[in-house]
């Protein structure tokens, strides 16, 4: 494990699981904390006003890291939370590190947790092993390639292009899986008037065959902060899991924003 990794994991899982806050934030963050999480402060001060009530309201707290990949001083988590027992939720995290590898920036969405696709299949399961990382480079050129052409250009003709025809899973818990199961999307959406438009990428960051974009988007008419999840084999993407949330606003941020 690499420091930066140990930093975000120790932040999530010392910080947040076992409550030990400020421990956590000792060990694992920088002299500045830039926080892009809706309704958390920036700061240590802010994650730390804004933990400590929420250990008081969840009590029982079940955490499991389920992806991680990282690429140069950012580190992403794939995360599964069970409160109390019973309500579910899925987190995508992003986190910056500094030149001593503690973290400096976040960002996140946060989703319901519990639900299946058409197809079966949950929010978080599937791969997780990182592998091919002699075609991370190559890996993120095509998604950002794919995005840019499809999701923005809206070339939905050339998905084929980028995504296998043979092996398309899909997390998304309203996709089926299969090209058919995206195009379903955007014909349903199209049928009632709206879209799925995606604007500026903020961020994207791979690892052998993961690749991770967190975009700003218009789904049908509402502004989302999305994080896409890429596998690929052999230059295609074959699994995708996502997590969007609604930009806030600026009083509903209480930080630096989403971006």
């Amino acid at each position: 494990m690499t420091a930066k990794l140990d930093s975000a994991l120790g932040l999530y899982l010392e910080g947040i699981r076992d409550g030990r806050i400020q421990r956590a934030l000792d060990r694992y963050t920088g002299d500045r904390y830039t926080q892009h999480s809706t309704g958390v402060a920036d700061g240590k001060e802010g994650f730390r006003t804004f933990f400590e009530s929420f250990l008081d309201r969840n009590p029982q707290r079940e955490i499991e890291v389920v992806r991680a990949i990282e690429d140069g001083s950012y580190v992403f988590l794939h995360v599964t939370q069970t409160l109390g027992g019973s309500t579910r939720w899925v987190t995508a995290d992003l986190f910056d590190t500094d030149e001593n590898d503690r973290i400096v920036e976040h960002w996140d969405t946060i989703v319901t947790g519990g639900l299946t696709t058409p197809s079966g299949h949950t929010q978080t399961d599937g791969e997780t092993r990182v592998t091919d990382l002699g075609r991370t480079e190559e890996n993120k050129s095509r998604v950002a390639e794919f995005i840019a052409v499809v999701l923005q250009g809206g070339e939905t003709g050339r998905i084929g292009e980028f995504v296998s025809a043979d092996s398309y899973v899909q997390h998304s818990p309203d996709v089926a899986d299969g090209i058919e199961g995206f195009t379903a999307l955007t014909a349903g959406l199209a049928a009632e008037g709206k879209s799925l438009t995606y604007g500026k990428v903020h961020r994207l960051i791979g690892q052998g065959n993961f690749v991770v974009a967190l975009s700003e988007v218009d789904w049908a008419g509402t502004a989302m902060a999305v994080f896409d999840i890429f596998r690929l084999e052999n230059g295609l993407i074959v699994e995708h899991w996502d997590s969007a949330e609604p930009v806030p606003t600026a009083a509903e941020a209480n930080n630096s924003g989403k971006f």
